[in-house]
């Protein structure tokens, strides 16, 4: 007797996939949310606790965090499976931000932007595995179209509504207030943790690397020290910023890819690419608020609509290129990712000359809208290529990998801006010089982008 052949789905929403869809944009509905609301409302948040001088922090303890627990998760997911990464996740996230909508110092917000890293670094890689594992290759690029288009309704909303909060009621409610979305995500979470194998195709009974954790640990610590170096310069601090790099270079080493530094084939020059991107779009994204706010007079709630102008093109980059098409997919993908660097390009320089006070603030909108869709385009591609190139066994580690890279360069750029926008806060800096000089580095990055794009190809061997 012949055994029964299941149908391939051909819908992300098609019967054995539905739950699982349903569950994966939940969950990043929830973190875009967070998101998408923080950069908005911080800027108040700083300033009612006394704490600008900290205001990186915000940013990179979250990042730092990420970094440890995207690690972490995918070396549950390869030898447990992902259930517990997404338990942990969520668990770690909505602690997070019950911490974050109490605090009375920015010591307790920081803090708490922590703990809802770990939980989104948790989070993040357990979704991208089970994305992996159960969705056909086909698929695929849609379901991460629908995870961008998952970020629209936080963009349009989330920026807005955080800065109404923190100009008319208060900053608080941006955290505590998506608590019960949490807890709307947990139950409708259920019948999917159900479905999810209890170990991963690494091997069954195996055990998460001490040795990745400590090298994650590293990483953090590493970019913590070079922060904290540049906020209070002198001969003290540029031994601390030297200790930094070589912690940061020696955990980078084994959780990257090799070959990722010169844009190797396979995984390797996704996950470099993905860093350049997400350092470049972060690192200005970080400062536009602020520096509406500073520099042209705007209200927290006009100062954080670009940030959803830039979340709808992101979606929409996002959804094309999930689109079908004829041509080779490599080619097609190096022509998203080179264009995609491209925007971020034009647009760190547009950006970077709004932020002169002499220049009208406005420019900041189509500047940073054309950011989202150049974003939307390459970290979306960068996703589907790793998917291509990785294979069963690896496909936890490659993820984090691929978020790692995300998450440092994020780090280390919105590290960068907070010890331009603390210096411009301490008076030795200008602020109208910090953000020029964080535009014109994230522009620099960006350009690397572009020459890199074409490095992209297959691994040598199968995967």
């Amino acid at each position: 007797m012949e055994p029964i052949q299941v149908p391939t789905p051909t819908s992300i929403f098609a019967g054995r996939l539905r739950s699982a869809t349903g569950a994966i944009l939940i969950l990043i509905t929830l973190i875009a949310f967070e998101a998408m609301a923080v950069s908005a409302a911080l800027p108040t948040a700083a300033r009612e606790l006394h704490g600008l001088g900290g205001y990186g922090w915000a940013f990179t303890g979250f990042l730092l965090a990420n970094v440890v627990g995207m690690v972490v998760s995918g070396q549950l997911c390869d030898a447990r499976g992902p259930r517990r990464s997404l338990i942990s996740g969520l668990i770690c996230f909505a602690g997070g931000l019950a911490l974050s909508g109490t605090a009375t110092t920015m010591t307790q917000l920081v803090g708490g932007r922590v703990v809802q890293g770990l939980g989104s670094g948790l989070l993040v890689i357990a979704i991208y595995v089970v994305v992996g594992e159960t969705y056909p290759e086909s698929l695929q690029p849609k379901v991460f179209a629908a995870t961008s288009s998952a970020w629209v309704v936080p963009a349009l909303v989330g920026p807005v509504v955080s800065g109404a909060l923190a100009q008319h009621a208060s900053w608080r409610l941006v955290f505590l207030g998506l608590l019960p979305f949490a807890a709307v995500g947990a139950a409708l979470l259920l019948p999917v943790l159900r479905s999810l194998p209890r170990t991963g195709p690494a091997a069954a009974g195996a055990q998460a690397d001490p040795t990745r954790i400590v090298r994650a640990l590293a990483v953090a610590g590493g970019i913590a020290a070079i922060e904290s170096a540049g906020q209070h310069p002198s001969v003290l601090s540029l031994l601390l910023a030297l200790l930094g790099v070589a912690l940061a270079g020696w955990g980078l080493r084994t959780l990257l890819p090799k070959g990722t530094a010169r844009f190797g084939p396979g995984v390797a020059s996704p996950v470099a690419l993905r860093g350049l991107l997400a350092g470049a779009f972060f690192g200005v994204e970080s400062g536009v608020p602020l520096a509406m706010i500073v520099q042209h007079g705007y209200t927290p709630t006009a100062a954080g609509l670009p940030l959803a102008c830039a979340g709808i093109t992101w979606a929409l980059g996002s959804w094309w290129q999930g689109r079908p098409s004829r041509s080779d997919e490599l080619v097609r993908r190096v022509r998203q990712v080179r264009s995609g660097f491209a925007f971020m390009l034009v647009a760190a320089l547009a950006v970077g000359l709004a932020e002169h006070p002499s220049v009208p603030g406005w420019l900041v909108y189509p500047a940073w809208t054309l950011a989202g869709l150049g974003a939307g385009l390459t970290m979306t591609s960068t996703s589907v290529l790793l998917l291509r190139y990785t294979t069963d066994a690896h496909r936890g580690a490659d993820s984090a990998a691929l978020q790692l890279s995300d998450a440092t360069a994020s780090a280390l750029t919105t590290g960068f801006a907070g010890v331009l926008i603390g210096a411009g806060a301490r008076g030795a800096l200008g602020f109208t010089s910090a953000f020029t000089i964080l535009a014109a580095a994230m522009a620099v990055v960006a350009f690397v982008g572009v020459m890199a794009a074409g490095r992209v190809r297959p691994p040598a061997g199968p995967t």
